[in-house]
């Protein structure tokens, strides 16, 4: 397929680059023009060419930490703490989960992230296998992370799973990982640390989501963090990074600067979950890459980019008490390009000749999107789902004015994964 979108306004996100208006072209998997209007006598043939009447092209969302599948709990376990949400809720029915949940589960998520303008996700969740498979299947782009603990999987089985789904499809990938500290005994940590070494492999978890985390480390471990910990044990040699951090102390910031980690933010599910607020506008003055995710669909509810966007942005003013303390378009930034380099997805970080196609078309023709004072800053503070026109990922548009090309039996999909919670509240 070889597609050109015209008379678009552009925001590229390479360097400093500001919004452009021309064209932008794809072909298979790759763009292969970003600039002004071409003239019909110097363009190639296209497959099809889409007119976006001063729409706007941008790099895809990327939703840096989520766990897809769990939106069979979707408002079904709310509104309690967070050990006891996770003990009395989630723990127990996550063990009644089949494999072919987690496919029907993932496709109903994913099609809420190709709504929203995400192409890809940073996923840590069970049966990675059909995890994989259901993204594949909806052409939908996805980094696994492990979520190992003292539960399982083994060292073992996530070194094969590193090895094996690095090598799977073209639209998948697999980090190390496991899921915190506090579900992590010292002996499976120090092995976590020695596979990281042996592969060479960035690292990534929950870390130091809660105050109580925090402290709890600090008592097992002689008054270390969970990041002060990890870095001890070399798990951060490589890189990787941390899901939420609303808890870094200037100890912890200072071993993210040295490592090159990266904090991925969750505000909708910090502040339904009442974690609190982490500290952007430090994070942002280290030159600390800030990514953001949605995390779960069981405790945020919805899996929107746009309302983290915005929730980021005013929370951090907040507790900075400082209505200049972020910028709109750091914002956005970090909900595309940075959220590529979590993921080491760094062909899809920007629009660019030679880079990945994956892109979203955001309507700025509907009224919360109008005047056009500053594109940019409507996207974070008046924008919403329901601007996002088209989502193309891998050069194929896998969604388009409310409808999945790919996956034309969206019922199928709503049937089968009412089916799962329907079986578990029945067992």
């Amino acid at each position: 397929m070889v597609i050109r979108f015209y008379n678009a306004r552009i925001l590229s996100l390479v360097d400093d680059e500001q919004l452009i208006e021309g064209e932008l072209w794809t072909e298979d998997k790759r763009i292969t023009y970003v600039g002004p209007k071409v003239e019909e006598s110097s363009r190639p043939a296209f497959t099809r060419e889409i007119d976006l009447c001063g729409n706007l092209i941008l790099p895809g969302f990327k939703n840096a930490h989520t766990h897809s599948a769990m939106t069979f709990l979707r408002s079904l376990a709310d509104d309690m703490p967070l050990l006891d949400w996770l003990e009395k809720q989630i723990f127990p029915r996550e063990a009644q989960l089949k494999p072919s949940d987690i496919y029907w589960c993932t496709q109903l998520a994913i099609l809420e992230y190709l709504s929203s303008g995400i192409t890809a996700a940073f996923d840590m969740y069970f049966f990675p296998e059909q995890y994989a498979n259901a993204c594949i299947d909806m052409g939908f782009r996805s980094v696994m992370v492990s979520g190992l603990n003292k539960f399982g999987p083994t060292l073992e089985e996530q070194k094969a799973n590193y090895l094996r789904f690095n090598d799977y499809h073209p639209l998948i990938n697999y980090h190390l990982g496991f899921h915190a500290e506090y579900t992590c005994p010292l002996e499976l940590l120090e092995g976590i640390a020695k596979l990281a070494e042996e592969l060479e492999a960035p690292v990534y978890t929950h870390n130091s989501e809660t105050f109580s985390e925090v402290e709890g480390c600090k008592e097992r471990y002689n008054g270390l963090t969970p990041t002060q910990l990890f870095d001890q044990l070399g798990i951060y040699n490589y890189g990787g990074g941390g899901y939420h951090c609303v808890y870094l102390d200037d100890k912890d910031m200072d071993i993210f600067q040295k490592r090159h980690l990266t904090v991925v933010s969750n505000p909708a599910s910090n502040s339904k979950l009442a974690s609190g607020i982490p500290s952007i506008s430090e994070l942002q003055k280290r030159n600390i890459n800030i990514a953001i995710g949605t995390d779960g669909p069981a405790s945020n509810n919805s899996l929107d980019m746009f309302k983290e966007m915005y929730l980021l942005n005013v929370l951090a003013k907040l507790k900075e008490k400082d209505a200049s303390a972020i910028k709109a378009e750091s914002v956005v930034r970090m909900a595309c390009s940075n959220g590529a380099k979590a993921m080491c997805l760094n062909e899809a970080d920007s629009l660019q000749p030679g880079k990945l196609a994956d892109l979203c078309v955001l309507d700025l023709q509907q009224p919360n999107m109008q005047p056009l004072n500053n594109i940019v800053k409507n996207i974070v503070y008046a924008g919403n789902k329901s601007n996002v026109k088209l989502t193309m990922i891998d050069g194929k548009i896998v969604y388009e004015n409310g409808n999945y090309p790919l996956m034309p039996d969206v019922e199928r999909i709503y049937y089968e994964a009412n089916a799962v919670i329907k079986r578990m509240l029945a067992e």
